[in-house]
């Protein structure tokens, strides 16, 4: 009688059951499956989880033992560098084939194209599968086989494809979740315990975020209903809004993989069908921004220095400034700019922030303080709960103008007229900056133009129970443009 040898999981950013390739192909084999998690104490900075991400990562790792034990499985834990534990777990176990979805951080790609490499050439079966994003990077292309820097050009070529799912997969709906997966019961895969990888973090800023947050596929599967159910009616306008529920909420879900892009297509489209959606200019700009997910994976893989480095290459002579107590200020949410620093008290408190307001806070720190965009997109990896570098590193060249697509330099968010247009009556700022939520709609965007009056009846001292703002926000957007008059020459 034959023995069935093993097949290995191996879970990164995809933890789902539903819909993922990897596994989906591996239930189909009728053989035993090892479910694997690798916490790679090894990681380069780009590949390594800030804080935040760690409290996500905690929990949705926890999320995920649950449903492989409902499935008469369990997630296997590993703790230290992920090539020498794959190749001591495929020995151990006796494990034939190993299978993952892939990855496209530059340091991943190199990582899994070694042991990829090292396991089939001692023997072993190793398949990897497009599992996160609608398009593999270099599926969408110029002629050429040049990569796209335009969005929406981008846009319009990955619009040729049949449908928004996952390269390469049979069929155009997502799959569904395994009921049962052959568990290995061998020797050779004693784990560790959840607790002993540390990835909670040690200070009690992240203790909160359980309040908003539920990590796991079943949060993933209650915010995509809240989205069908209610934002996604009027997000062409409302995703604008920081006071109201206005956008899904999914990028922590889909930064961890607890949900995929074609989910989310599918499940729109359906919607659609059944005509409890319109296909209107709603649903094509929440599409879009599911389409800017992907293009931010299609420059990362083409243009991979662009995580430390500019696209554009006039930026690398950029006069930036170097500014520690301004930095610590921005990063603390006390610019005492109220639409700035309530971004950045709602980032602390929540591990996320608004995307509206992201490109706001982006804005000031790097053009109004002249900082560089390497700081902020330093801060947002630590903090943020959705940190994805292909995202983070698009979003922050974006604003710095030195990035794909980006918006050019001499567009400068005015954070007051942001927040008057986009929070007209103070909600959000009053939320987040509460020392402030007594001034009126006039002033509460600019409480320096408040009358002493005013001031006085508000509670408000500036510069001692709020801070007077850190630059002067029209003399600041002519310096900017300034250095970047020194600049705009060079080829």
């Amino acid at each position: 009688m034959t023995t069935k040898k093993t097949i290995i999981v191996w879970f990164r950013r995809d933890l789902r059951l539903t819909d993922n390739p990897a596994l989906h192909w591996a239930t189909q084999q009728k053989r035993p499956v090892l479910c694997v998690y690798i916490n790679d104490t090894q990681a380069t900075d780009d590949n390594k989880p800030g804080g935040a991400s760690r409290w996500w990562l905690h929990h949705s790792l926890l999320a995920l033992d649950s449903q492989l034990s409902n499935c008469g499985n369990k997630l296997h834990l590993i703790s230290g560098s992920p090539d020498e534990s794959m190749y001591k777990l495929v020995e151990a176990t006796g494990a034939d084939t190993v299978v993952w979805n892939r990855r496209y951080e530059p340091s991943a790609i190199a990582l899994d194209s070694a042991i990829k490499k090292h396991l089939i050439d001692i023997g072993h079966t190793v398949t990897s599968f497009p599992g996160n994003y609608c398009h593999e990077p270099w599926q969408v292309q110029r002629e050429g086989k040049h990569p796209y820097k335009v969005f929406t050009a981008y846009w319009r070529a990955s619009l040729k494809h049949a449908t928004l799912a996952v390269a390469g997969a049979d069929t155009d709906t997502a799959t569904d979740g395994p009921e049962k997966i052959l568990c290995y019961r061998g020797k050779g895969c004693s784990g560790v315990n959840i607790e002993s990888l540390g990835l909670l973090p040690t200070l009690p800023w992240a203790d909160q975020f359980a309040d908003t947050w539920q990590p796991g596929e079943a949060g993933a599967a209650i915010r995509l209903q809240q989205l069908l159910d209610g934002a996604i009616s009027h997000y062409s306008e409302g995703r604008d809004l920081p006071a109201v529920e206005g956008t899904s909420r999914l990028s922590p879900h889909l930064a961890f993989g607890e949900i995929s892009p074609r989910q989310i297509t599918a499940a729109i489209a359906d919607r659609v069908v059944s005509g409890e959606l319109k296909d209107d200019d709603n649903t094509e700009t929440y599409r879009k921004e599911i389409g800017w997910r992907d293009f931010a994976c299609h420059l990362l893989y083409h243009f991979p220095h662009t995580t430390e480095n500019p696209l554009d290459v006039r930026f690398k002579k950029f006069p930036w400034k170097k500014n520690k107590k301004a930095l610590q200020r921005w990063q603390q949410g006390n610019t005492g700019i109220p639409l700035v620093d309530a971004g950045m008290r709602q980032l602390w408190q929540t591990g996320w922030m608004h995307n509206r307001v992201r490109m706001v806070v982006g804005s000031l720190l790097i053009k109004n303080m002249g900082i560089h965009w390497l700081e902020g997109a330093r801060w947002f990896w630590d903090t943020l709960l959705d940190a994805d570098l292909a995202s983070n590193t698009m979003g922050w060249q974006w604003v710095a103008g030195s990035g794909a697509d980006a918006a050019p330099y001499f567009r400068v968010f005015n954070p007051v007229r942001q927040g008057e247009r986009f929070d007209p009556d103070g909600d959000y700022i009053r939320q987040w900056v509460p020392e402030i939520a007594k001034l009126g709609k006039k002033t509460i965007h600019a409480p320096w133009t408040a009358s002493d009056t005013e001031l006085a009846n508000a509670g408000i001292v500036l510069g001692k129970t709020y801070p007077k703002p850190i630059v002067d926000l029209a003399q600041s957007r002519k310096d900017a443009l300034e250095r970047f008059g020194t600049i705009k020459s060079h080829a």
